[in-house]
């Protein structure tokens, strides 16, 4: 007899993602000499983000990971800390609670679901975009309001969304003749949204939309995406 990697049976699909948070949570931190079903409570933030990097990385078959930056937007998510320094983050221990039974606040879902729901729209639909850098993904809205405020008008950056589970959006700034500046978000964008029309074309599509941050022209960054128009009744 030989025993297996841990397995969870589930009888309705709306149970998987529940399901895979465990199975992540048991090979991820348990030990190998264990109990069967005995694993930690809490595991210091510097683990998780290694297994959190691992995770994207295969989900999504790609070679480019997250960056400390990512790591910073996640502890502070998780966490619902946005005092401390990316530092501080490193001594602390996240808990299963935290990972995935506590909802995150204003939101209906947990860091797992949304984590997985990023993971899920990534692999998807926006592979070649992350794998060319050209998602800045995980960043708070606050932060990206910080960035954009003093680029030129029509510079724009793409998001995770942090309202919806698998929803990315565009956020871009408008300048007036006064020079004042105003950071918009565009309606995130699901998997669905963008298996009718891709992000590229999309992109291409939106006319306010001029430089990726910091500064390159948008058909150098995303020409390479977007699909041949059709011409015709199409």
């Amino acid at each position: 007899q030989v025993l297996s990697l841990p397995i969870v049976v589930i009888v309705h699909g709306n149970q998987d993602n529940n399901a895979k948070a465990t199975v992540l949570w048991d090979n991820a931190f348990s030990d190998i000499e264990r109990v069967p079903f005995v694993v930690a409570e809490r595991v210091p933030w510097e683990k998780m983000c290694d297994t959190l990097n691992l995770k994207f990385m295969a989900e999504v078959q790609t070679t480019k990971g997250l960056l400390k930056d990512h790591y910073f937007f996640l502890a502070q998510k998780i966490f619902n800390d946005h005092s401390a320094s990316p530092e501080d983050f490193q001594s602390r221990h996240v808990s299963w609670a935290q990972f995935n039974k506590e909802i995150l606040p204003g939101r209906g879902f947990t860091f797992w679901q949304w984590f997985d729901g990023v993971l899920d729209l990534t692999k998807r639909c926006l592979k070649s975009y992350w794998s060319d850098r050209l998602i800045m993904g995980f960043i708070s809205k606050q932060y990206v309001c910080k960035l954009l405020s003093m680029e030129p008008d029509g510079t724009f950056l793409l998001r995770f969304s942090d309202s919806e589970i698998g929803g990315v959006t565009i956020a871009y700034v408008i300048r007036g003749k006064d020079g004042s500046s105003q950071v918009e978000n565009i309606q995130p964008f699901s998997a669905k949204d963008l298996s009718i029309r891709s992000l590229g074309d999309r992109i291409r599509d939106l006319g306010q939309l001029r430089n990726l941050y910091p500064n390159i022209p948008k058909d150098q960054a995303f020409g390479s995406h977007y699909n041949k128009e059709q011409t015709g009744k199409d």
